[in-house]
Order: structure tokens, then sequence, then C-alpha cells
């Protein structure tokens, strides 16, 4: 039985979602390569503007935090994640019910409401402000994310491969290191990518969190923006496009292969 062709109006409305969505970021990324430094019009194809951003130590510099905070966030946020995911999909305990709902209200708050809670907690306990304060608040605000990707996949998961395991003579431990981990690996995997776009993209909370020498690529992004939008701004924005892609490609590729 063949399978039925969508209707050309579904295929016409598709094809306009995604042109809304892309041809911006398209013509951000092509005037990246312009000669004109102020992104009037175009006037010809130059990658000076690559060059120049290369050669810029605050980019670079911002690059670096940027990188060190979204591997550290994502590690710690997936290890708790995970565990904490298993722990609600598997056990009721005192405060189950408050600690369900309590994982839902880091997603849905808004990112300003977040980002001054946890200034003013560090401010109260006198922790000073700088990359580790980030890292933290981005461990903070990744854990819920991570938790409910990994218990989505937890739902369908057969607890009898478990059981054989430990049948077979398999403890606890080896059982979750040897079945039930590879099993919701695809889970683990997706939330971690999710994390680590989070991480890479955040600036309100960031902006909130941060200390001196501790600026991310999205704080220095805003800080070239804020008089006007150069080539350089663009080419940088595009390497950033292209970053997340990637990484987005991968987790898709990963999900696929270990379905």
């Amino acid at each position: 039985m063949s399978e039925k062709k969508p209707a050309l109006w579904l295929r016409i409305y598709t094809f306009l979602v995604y042109a809304y969505i892309y041809i911006p970021i398209l013509i951000l990324i092509i005037f990246s390569f312009n000669k004109q430094k102020l992104n009037i019009r175009w006037e010809g194809f130059t990658l000076q503007w690559y060059e120049k951003l290369f050669n810029d130590n605050q980019v670079l510099l911002a690059t670096k935090n940027t990188l060190l905070i979204a591997v550290i966030s994502t590690l710690v946020a997936t290890v708790i994640g995970t565990m904490a995911a298993l722990a609600l999909q598997r056990y009721h305990f005192p405060g189950y019910a408050a600690s369900e709902t309590l994982m839902y209200i880091p997603i849905v708050i808004p990112e300003v409401v977040m980002g001054i809670s946890l200034l003013a907690f560090f401010a109260l306990i006198k922790f000073k402000l700088g990359l580790a304060t980030i890292t933290l608040s981005h461990i903070a605000f990744n854990i819920p994310f991570v938790t409910l990707v990994v218990r989505a996949r937890l739902h369908g998961f057969d607890k009898s491969i478990e059981e054989a395991s430990m049948d077979l003579g398999a403890n606890e431990l080896i059982t979750f290191w040897r079945v039930t981990l590879p099993t919701i690996m695809p889970g683990v995997l997706s939330g971690a990518m999710l994390a680590l776009t989070l991480s890479l993209d955040d600036y309100v909370i960031t902006y909130f969190t941060a200390g001196p020498g501790s600026t991310t690529l999205p704080l220095r992004i805003f800080s070239m923006v804020r008089f006007t939008v150069t080539p350089e701004v663009n080419a940088l924005s595009a390497l950033w496009v292209a970053i997340v892609f990637v990484i987005l490609l991968i987790s898709e590729y990963a999900q696929r292969r270990r379905a």
C-alpha cells in the first residue's frame, strides 16, 4: 500500500513557514560576506570580516568562556538530570508531587525572573560573580530540560530486561551500566545536546550572573550590536548558527542510530 502524498496546500504552507523562519538567517549569512561595512546594500564578496573576527582577542576569549561553561554545565546537568528522571519515573517518595511540579518551574518562568533570583542568591551568600556563577546558573536551568527529555525516554522502557539481567547474576550497578543506560542513551544524548544548545545561546540569565572577565559570546554579540549591525557581527552570528546546527545534526544522528 503506497503512502498518500500530502496535499498541495499543505506543502506550500510548510514551505512558507520554513521560509519565514530561515530567510532572515540566510540574509544574515549572506551579508557576512559583504564588502560594505554599513550593511545597507551588497557591494561584493569578501572574507575580511571573518579574518577580522578571528583576530579579535575579545571574541576569542568570549568563545573560550562560552565553550568552557557549556561543556561543564552540560556534563553536570546531564548526570543530575538523568538521575532525577530515574527517581521520578521509578519511585514514589514523600514530596513526590511537589518535586514533579517544581521541576517545571525553571522551564515556564521568564528567564529574567530566573536571572534575578540567581543574582539575589549569589549576593546573599556573598559568592563572587564570574565564570563559576554562570556555570552554576546554567546547571540549574538545564537540569529540568534534561530530566524531562530522559523521563520521556523512560516511559517506553521495558523493565523486564533489567529483571532478566539481575536473574542472570548482575547486580543493580552492572545492570544500570550495561542494560539501562545503553537503552535510554538516545534520551540522555538528546537531553545533553539540548542543554548544550541552551547554554551556548543563553543571554538573559548569563547577563545577571556574569562578573568581570566572564563575558560570553551572547554578551559579546549584544555589546557589538548596541550601535549598529556590522558584517563582523553577521560573521560571528553565522558561525554561531553553524555551530548550533552541527550540534543538532549530531544529536539527531545519534538518536536515530540508537533508536
